[in-house]
């Protein structure tokens, strides 16, 4: 993994040693009366260090607050960090996952060996909080740099050591298992969204998610030929402009009972977009490297349910093509045939996510029956416009998988929007001549895209993402500095694991 950092866990320890990392719960006058029983032992050689030291930085152990001490007096110790996290038993999975982020953020290229403290005042830090702090360590190490020549001679990679000091490191390192799979995943997903698409070809990123077999994920791909057989038109014509060849992938997980119809997520992968024929401005294009973020995080999702384990029979079918202009490419005004037979007029060959998805959607409901499909997507620029960047568009026709799909975004931090769907926006993609045109002009954009994909799911409940906002271009915070930021990952796993296992 890119992810620069090595971590391990230990009990706590009887001395500090090399660059320390301590927490304070709020409330701590002076820097140390938030401080745990095992941390005041810790530091008492120091005598009233950090309590002089707190008073005149105005620490308090308030969330987001940080005492920074260089080699304590007292203290054998090169650097010493104190984190405030606010109220103890206030914290919540996503705080201490921020936590570990935020720590990370503050270790320079050069610490070497860390050991950070894993323990407040007045509260059990639980196993599984400790391992929160792991991922959120991991995830904000990770940097795609592969293709820069030229990196810092004392570039952190490989040589940040990270151990957690816990009072339980077996129990620790059981939920570590876990939340590493997951990790893993989104660094798969992250990784797949920042390669170039000169790299990432349908065919190469078909090949990657082939190495989900080797965590015991069944994959089987399907070409041209196959996709002709079997009535991919839609989907085959917007590849058609491409010299490079478009793939569909299926990948199965079977971790649930024998006979247990499996949960699916479909995921669009256009690996460059340029608008075909409608083509696009200049200026941003290089980023729809990114159009192919939905296929990536399915691809990370299955990785981490096969690494952890997960007692749930998955699906996972991704579309992979390249949209480009060419002599043979797509033209406004074509008619296709879906794989469904629903017939659909090309007003806008940049509308062709949908076409995509609306052929992988049918082919998913018709051969797995599964017990719900989610489709992620970078589908419209109007849910950018709707929502921004802090949440991805929901829409669903089932309102019991749009809670769970909520909630389940408040507690990674993934957070969704539930947006409307009605039969009276369907007038808006109704064509005079097929059943269906691919776009409904400029007014409610992304509202009309998820109509069109409804017409393909039947009454299977299902659930539509559109993270234009949230897949790519990704918002910064402390567990991603990353371009791409594996969105949807940790979101659909907390979905999964909390609604949907046996």
């Amino acid at each position: 993994m890119a992810d620069g950092v090595k971590i391990s866990f230990a009990k706590f320890p009887a001395t500090l040693d090399g660059f320390s990392v301590l927490l304070a719960a709020s409330g701590a006058a002076g820097g140390r009366a938030g401080l745990s029983v095992v941390a005041e032992a810790l530091v008492a050689p120091a005598g009233d260090l950090l309590e002089r030291a707190g008073a005149a930085d105005r620490f308090d152990g308030k969330s987001g607050t940080v005492l920074d001490l260089l080699a304590p007096a007292g203290l054998s110790l090169p650097r010493l960090l104190v984190f405030g996290v606010g109220k103890a038993p206030d914290l919540r999975p996503i705080d201490w996952l921020t936590l570990g982020g935020a720590i990370m953020g503050k270790l320079p290229d050069s610490a070497g060996d860390v050991g950070i403290l894993v323990d407040l005042p007045g509260v059990e830090v639980s196993a599984q909080a400790a391992a929160e702090v792991a991922l959120g360590l991991r995830l904000r190490a990770y940097a795609f740099d592969r293709y820069k020549t030229k990196k810092k001679s004392e570039d952190a990679s490989g040589k940040l050591r990270v151990t957690l000091y816990v009072s339980d490191d077996v129990a620790t390192k059981r939920a570590w298992k876990k939340r590493e799979g997951i990790g893993e995943g989104v660094v798969i997903a992250r990784d797949l969204v920042n390669e170039p698409a000169n790299v990432l070809t349908p065919t190469e990123f078909a090949r990657r998610a082939g190495d989900l077999a080797k965590v015991g994920v069944d994959v089987e791909v399907m070409g041209e030929k196959d996709l002709k057989k079997i009535g991919m038109r839609a989907l085959l014509g917007v590849g058609q402009g491409s010299d490079e060849e478009s793939q569909v992938v299926v990948m199965r997980w079977n971790g649930g009972k024998s006979d247990a119809a499996p949960v699916a997520f479909i995921g669009k992968g256009v690996v460059f977009d340029t608008g075909g024929i409608s083509i696009k401005p200049a200026a941003g294009m290089e980023d729809m490297k990114g159009d192919m973020a939905g296929a990536a995080c399915v691809v990370g999702l299955m990785h981490a349910l096969a690494r952890r384990k997960a007692k749930v029979n998955a699906v996972g079918v991704i579309g992979l093509v390249e949209n480009m202009p060419d002599g043979k490419a797509q033209r406004p005004g074509d008619i296709v045939t879906s794989m469904s037979g629903q017939t659909i007029e090309i007003i806008n060959t940049d509308a062709e996510g949908r076409l995509v998805l609306g052929d992988v959607l049918w082919y998913t409901k018709e051969r797995f029956k599964p017990r719900f499909m989610v489709n992620l997507a970078t589908l419209t620029g109007a849910i950018l416009v709707a929502l921004g960047t802090e949440n991805a568009g929901l829409f669903s026709n089932d309102d019991a998988l749009a809670a769970s799909l909520h909630e389940a975004g408040l507690e990674t931090g993934e957070k969704v929007w539930r947006m409307p769907l009605s039969p009276e926006y369907d007038k808006l993609i109704d064509s005079k001549f097929a059943d269906m045109k691919n776009t409904g002009g400029r007014f409610g954009g992304s509202i009309t895209a998820a109509q069109f994909l409804q017409r393909f799911v039947g009454t299977v409940p299902w659930a539509h993402l559109d993270i234009a906002g949230t897949g790519m271009s990704s918002p910064q915070s402390e567990i991603n500095r990353s371009w791409g930021g594996g969105w949807g990952v940790r979101l659909l796993d907390r979905l999964v694991a909390h609604q949907y296992e046996d």
